[in-house]
Protein backbone atom coordinates (compact mmCIF):
# COMPACT_ATOMS: atom_id res chain seq x y z
CA UNK A 1 0.00 0.00 0.00
CA UNK A 2 0.66 3.74 -0.92
CA UNK A 3 1.37 5.24 2.60
CA UNK A 4 -0.65 8.28 1.83
CA UNK A 5 -1.47 11.04 4.97
CA UNK A 6 -4.52 11.68 6.84
CA UNK A 7 -4.90 14.98 5.36
CA UNK A 8 -5.43 13.68 1.56
CA UNK A 9 -8.34 11.57 2.87
CA UNK A 10 -9.96 13.61 5.94
CA UNK A 11 -13.29 15.00 5.34
CA UNK A 12 -13.47 19.04 5.41
CA UNK A 13 -15.29 21.43 6.81
CA UNK A 14 -16.01 19.97 10.10
CA UNK A 15 -19.51 21.03 11.99
CA UNK A 16 -19.38 20.92 15.34
CA UNK A 17 -21.14 21.70 18.67
CA UNK A 18 -20.20 23.53 22.38
CA UNK A 19 -21.43 21.13 25.02
CA UNK A 20 -24.90 23.22 26.46
CA UNK A 21 -25.94 22.86 23.28
CA UNK A 22 -29.23 20.31 23.56
CA UNK A 23 -29.12 16.76 21.75
CA UNK A 24 -32.03 17.77 19.34
CA UNK A 25 -29.39 20.57 17.68
CA UNK A 26 -26.66 17.26 17.61
CA UNK A 27 -29.51 15.20 15.66
CA UNK A 28 -30.39 18.03 13.23
CA UNK A 29 -27.03 18.76 12.22
CA UNK A 30 -26.41 14.82 11.21
CA UNK A 31 -29.50 14.59 9.16
CA UNK A 32 -28.92 17.68 7.70
CA UNK A 33 -25.11 17.19 6.80
CA UNK A 34 -25.56 13.51 6.39
CA UNK A 35 -22.42 12.69 8.89
CA UNK A 36 -22.32 9.99 11.91
CA UNK A 37 -20.21 12.22 14.81
CA UNK A 38 -19.92 15.68 15.43
CA UNK A 39 -16.75 16.93 18.01
CA UNK A 40 -17.86 19.07 20.91
CA UNK A 41 -16.12 22.02 22.14
CA UNK A 42 -16.16 24.11 25.38
CA UNK A 43 -15.39 27.84 24.11
CA UNK A 44 -13.95 26.89 21.32
CA UNK A 45 -11.40 24.10 23.09
CA UNK A 46 -12.34 19.91 21.70
CA UNK A 47 -13.59 18.47 24.97
CA UNK A 48 -15.42 15.41 23.27
CA UNK A 49 -17.43 13.91 20.31
CA UNK A 50 -21.04 12.77 19.95
CA UNK A 51 -22.63 9.83 17.52
CA UNK A 52 -25.41 8.27 16.55
CA UNK A 53 -25.19 5.93 18.30
CA UNK A 54 -23.99 7.63 21.76
CA UNK A 55 -27.15 9.25 21.48
CA UNK A 56 -29.38 6.79 22.05
CA UNK A 57 -27.54 4.49 24.25
CA UNK A 58 -26.03 6.85 26.55
CA UNK A 59 -29.08 8.82 26.85
CA UNK A 60 -31.08 5.24 27.84
CA UNK A 61 -28.56 4.82 30.31
CA UNK A 62 -27.99 8.35 31.72
CA UNK A 63 -29.82 9.54 35.37
CA UNK A 64 -33.85 9.44 35.56
CA UNK A 65 -33.81 13.47 35.44
CA UNK A 66 -32.32 13.37 32.22
CA UNK A 67 -34.15 10.18 30.43
CA UNK A 68 -37.55 11.79 30.98
CA UNK A 69 -36.57 15.21 29.36
CA UNK A 70 -37.21 15.68 25.94
CA UNK A 71 -33.88 15.79 23.72
CA UNK A 72 -34.13 19.63 23.14
CA UNK A 73 -34.11 19.95 26.60
CA UNK A 74 -31.09 17.55 27.62
CA UNK A 75 -27.45 19.24 26.51
CA UNK A 76 -25.38 17.07 24.53
CA UNK A 77 -22.69 16.94 27.22
CA UNK A 78 -24.31 13.73 28.93
CA UNK A 79 -24.13 11.63 26.03
CA UNK A 80 -20.77 12.48 24.95
CA UNK A 81 -17.28 10.79 25.27
CA UNK A 82 -15.11 12.91 26.94
CA UNK A 83 -11.44 13.40 25.93
CA UNK A 84 -11.53 12.12 22.78
CA UNK A 85 -8.42 10.98 20.74
CA UNK A 86 -6.86 12.41 17.86
CA UNK A 87 -4.87 12.41 15.07
CA UNK A 88 -2.07 14.62 13.50
CA UNK A 89 -3.06 15.69 9.74
CA UNK A 90 0.30 13.95 8.72
CA UNK A 91 -0.09 10.63 10.34
CA UNK A 92 -0.71 7.97 7.92
CA UNK A 93 -3.83 5.95 6.88
CA UNK A 94 -2.54 2.82 8.37
CA UNK A 95 -1.57 5.00 11.60
CA UNK A 96 -5.08 6.33 11.76
CA UNK A 97 -6.62 2.91 11.23
CA UNK A 98 -4.60 1.35 14.23
CA UNK A 99 -6.13 3.64 16.01
CA UNK A 100 -9.02 3.24 15.89
CA UNK A 101 -8.69 -0.78 15.62
CA UNK A 102 -6.83 0.02 19.00
CA UNK A 103 -10.27 1.80 20.72
CA UNK A 104 -12.20 0.68 19.28
CA UNK A 105 -14.01 3.96 17.08
CA UNK A 106 -14.94 4.39 13.75
CA UNK A 107 -13.90 8.46 13.33
CA UNK A 108 -10.98 10.74 14.81
CA UNK A 109 -11.12 14.35 14.65
CA UNK A 110 -7.57 15.64 12.64
CA UNK A 111 -6.28 18.63 15.13
CA UNK A 112 -3.01 20.64 15.17
CA UNK A 113 -2.25 22.61 17.43
CA UNK A 114 -5.61 22.78 18.95
CA UNK A 115 -7.47 23.41 15.96
CA UNK A 116 -10.17 20.79 14.14
CA UNK A 117 -9.09 20.84 10.64
CA UNK A 118 -11.12 17.95 9.67
CA UNK A 119 -12.63 14.20 10.56
CA UNK A 120 -11.18 10.71 9.35
CA UNK A 121 -13.76 8.55 9.54
CA UNK A 122 -14.69 5.08 8.37
CA UNK A 123 -16.14 5.73 4.89
CA UNK A 124 -12.61 7.95 4.36
CA UNK A 125 -11.22 4.95 4.84
CA UNK A 126 -13.25 2.87 2.11
CA UNK A 127 -12.20 6.27 -0.18
CA UNK A 128 -8.31 5.21 0.52
CA UNK A 129 -8.47 1.18 0.26
CA UNK A 130 -10.42 1.92 -3.12
CA UNK A 131 -7.28 3.56 -4.04
CA UNK A 132 -4.61 0.85 -2.84
CA UNK A 133 -3.26 -2.30 -5.13
CA UNK A 134 -4.59 -5.13 -2.58
CA UNK A 135 -4.97 -8.59 -4.41
CA UNK A 136 -7.09 -9.56 -1.18
CA UNK A 137 -11.19 -10.72 -2.23
CA UNK A 138 -14.11 -10.11 -0.22
CA UNK A 139 -13.73 -13.59 0.98
CA UNK A 140 -9.87 -12.72 2.18
CA UNK A 141 -11.40 -10.19 4.82
CA UNK A 142 -14.72 -10.79 5.08
CA UNK A 143 -16.20 -11.51 9.23
CA UNK A 144 -18.31 -15.05 9.42
CA UNK A 145 -20.04 -13.08 12.50
CA UNK A 146 -23.64 -12.53 11.37
CA UNK A 147 -26.70 -11.95 13.07
CA UNK A 148 -29.66 -13.39 11.46
CA UNK A 149 -33.17 -12.50 12.73
CA UNK A 150 -36.61 -12.77 12.24
CA UNK A 151 -38.65 -9.89 10.30
CA UNK A 152 -41.18 -10.52 13.23
CA UNK A 153 -38.68 -10.06 16.11
CA UNK A 154 -39.26 -6.92 18.11
CA UNK A 155 -36.85 -4.02 17.70
CA UNK A 156 -35.78 -4.59 22.05
CA UNK A 157 -35.04 -8.33 21.15
CA UNK A 158 -33.04 -7.15 17.51
CA UNK A 159 -30.81 -4.64 20.10
CA UNK A 160 -30.49 -7.37 22.59
CA UNK A 161 -29.33 -9.72 20.01
CA UNK A 162 -26.84 -7.44 19.05
CA UNK A 163 -25.51 -6.24 22.51
CA UNK A 164 -24.87 -10.20 22.95
CA UNK A 165 -23.07 -11.01 19.71
CA UNK A 166 -21.12 -7.34 19.81
CA UNK A 167 -21.97 -6.70 16.40
CA UNK A 168 -23.65 -3.48 15.18
CA UNK A 169 -26.17 -5.26 12.25
CA UNK A 170 -28.31 -7.55 12.14
CA UNK A 171 -29.46 -9.37 8.74
CA UNK A 172 -33.36 -9.73 8.83
CA UNK A 173 -34.86 -13.04 7.20
CA UNK A 174 -38.52 -14.14 5.91
CA UNK A 175 -37.71 -17.82 6.90
CA UNK A 176 -34.48 -19.50 7.53
CA UNK A 177 -33.33 -19.17 4.32
CA UNK A 178 -34.92 -15.95 2.80
CA UNK A 179 -33.09 -12.90 3.31
CA UNK A 180 -35.38 -9.70 3.14
CA UNK A 181 -33.17 -6.56 5.17
CA UNK A 182 -30.93 -5.36 7.10
CA UNK A 183 -30.62 -3.09 9.98
CA UNK A 184 -28.22 -1.02 11.89
CA UNK A 185 -27.54 0.21 14.85
CA UNK A 186 -27.25 3.85 13.14
CA UNK A 187 -29.78 3.67 11.11
CA UNK A 188 -32.15 2.61 14.14
CA UNK A 189 -31.05 5.30 16.29
CA UNK A 190 -32.24 7.90 13.90
CA UNK A 191 -35.56 6.18 12.65
CA UNK A 192 -38.75 7.18 13.06
CA UNK A 193 -39.61 4.61 15.28
CA UNK A 194 -37.53 6.93 17.90
CA UNK A 195 -39.91 8.79 20.23
CA UNK A 196 -38.93 12.47 21.41
CA UNK A 197 -36.65 11.33 24.31
CA UNK A 198 -35.45 8.62 22.31
CA UNK A 199 -37.50 5.81 23.90
CA UNK A 200 -38.75 3.31 21.46
CA UNK A 201 -42.43 3.77 20.45
CA UNK A 202 -45.15 1.62 19.37
CA UNK A 203 -47.27 1.49 16.51
CA UNK A 204 -51.17 1.76 16.54
CA UNK A 205 -52.34 -0.99 14.75
CA UNK A 206 -56.48 -1.47 13.14
CA UNK A 207 -58.29 -4.35 13.86
CA UNK A 208 -62.00 -6.23 13.36
CA UNK A 209 -63.65 -8.02 14.87
CA UNK A 210 -66.65 -9.63 15.30
CA UNK A 211 -69.36 -9.27 18.34
CA UNK A 212 -70.97 -12.47 17.02
CA UNK A 213 -70.80 -15.68 14.89
CA UNK A 214 -74.09 -14.89 13.37
CA UNK A 215 -72.41 -12.17 11.29
CA UNK A 216 -73.53 -9.48 13.25
CA UNK A 217 -71.85 -5.45 12.58
CA UNK A 218 -67.99 -5.26 13.05
CA UNK A 219 -66.52 -3.21 14.39
CA UNK A 220 -62.73 -1.70 14.30
CA UNK A 221 -60.15 -0.94 17.30
CA UNK A 222 -57.15 0.39 17.71
CA UNK A 223 -54.42 -1.83 19.17
CA UNK A 224 -50.98 -0.43 20.12
CA UNK A 225 -47.84 -3.43 19.18
CA UNK A 226 -44.36 -3.25 19.39
CA UNK A 227 -42.42 -2.09 16.27
CA UNK A 228 -40.74 -5.23 14.68
CA UNK A 229 -37.63 -5.91 12.82
CA UNK A 230 -39.41 -5.55 9.47
CA UNK A 231 -40.94 -1.98 10.25
CA UNK A 232 -37.46 -0.19 10.31
CA UNK A 233 -35.28 -2.48 7.78
CA UNK A 234 -33.41 -1.29 5.15
CA UNK A 235 -34.69 -2.98 2.05
CA UNK A 236 -33.62 -4.19 -0.82
CA UNK A 237 -30.33 -5.15 0.27
CA UNK A 238 -26.87 -4.85 -1.99
CA UNK A 239 -24.72 -8.20 -2.14
CA UNK A 240 -21.54 -9.12 -3.16
CA UNK A 241 -19.70 -12.50 -4.07
CA UNK A 242 -16.72 -13.44 -2.11
CA UNK A 243 -15.02 -13.75 -5.10
CA UNK A 244 -14.78 -9.90 -5.67
CA UNK A 245 -11.77 -8.25 -5.48
CA UNK A 246 -11.55 -6.44 -1.98
CA UNK A 247 -10.53 -2.62 -3.55
CA UNK A 248 -13.90 -3.27 -6.27
CA UNK A 249 -16.04 -3.56 -3.14
CA UNK A 250 -14.47 -0.79 -1.60
CA UNK A 251 -15.46 0.85 -4.87
CA UNK A 252 -19.07 -0.34 -4.19
CA UNK A 253 -19.83 0.74 -1.29
CA UNK A 254 -17.97 4.02 -1.27
CA UNK A 255 -20.24 4.68 -4.29
CA UNK A 256 -23.39 3.63 -2.75
CA UNK A 257 -22.66 5.67 0.39
CA UNK A 258 -23.09 2.23 2.49
CA UNK A 259 -20.70 1.16 5.33
CA UNK A 260 -21.09 -2.58 4.54
CA UNK A 261 -22.71 -5.84 2.45
CA UNK A 262 -23.79 -9.61 3.13
CA UNK A 263 -21.49 -12.10 0.88
CA UNK A 264 -23.88 -14.24 -0.83
CA UNK A 265 -22.69 -17.93 -2.72
CA UNK A 266 -24.83 -20.14 -3.96
CA UNK A 267 -28.13 -18.01 -2.27
CA UNK A 268 -26.58 -18.33 0.63
CA UNK A 269 -24.90 -15.77 3.38
CA UNK A 270 -21.49 -16.79 3.87
CA UNK A 271 -20.27 -13.91 5.95
CA UNK A 272 -20.81 -9.79 5.48
CA UNK A 273 -17.88 -7.26 4.34
CA UNK A 274 -17.79 -3.64 5.87
CA UNK A 275 -15.61 -0.96 6.56
CA UNK A 276 -14.50 -2.71 10.08
CA UNK A 277 -13.03 -5.53 7.62
CA UNK A 278 -11.45 -2.57 5.56
CA UNK A 279 -10.03 -0.45 8.87
CA UNK A 280 -8.40 -3.75 9.90
CA UNK A 281 -6.43 -4.85 6.67
CA UNK A 282 -5.40 -1.18 6.31
CA UNK A 283 -4.28 -1.23 9.93
CA UNK A 284 -1.94 -4.51 9.26
CA UNK A 285 -0.32 -2.44 6.09
CA UNK A 286 2.72 -0.42 8.11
Amino acid sequence: MIMKKVKEYMSAPVYVIERNEPIQRARNLMFKYGIGRLPVLDNGKLVGIVTKYDITNRLNQAAPEWRRRPIDKVPIQVVMTEKPITIFPDATMPQAAELMLENDISGLPVEREGEILGMITSRDMLRYFADQDVKATVGDLMTKNVLKVHRHHTIGHVLDEMNVQGTSRALVYEDNTTLVGIITRSGLTFSEIMGPKDEMETKNIKMTRKESTAGRKQYRYVRQMPFVAEDIMTSPLITISPETKAVEAAKTLALKGIIGMPVMEKNDVVGYFSADEIIAEIGRQK
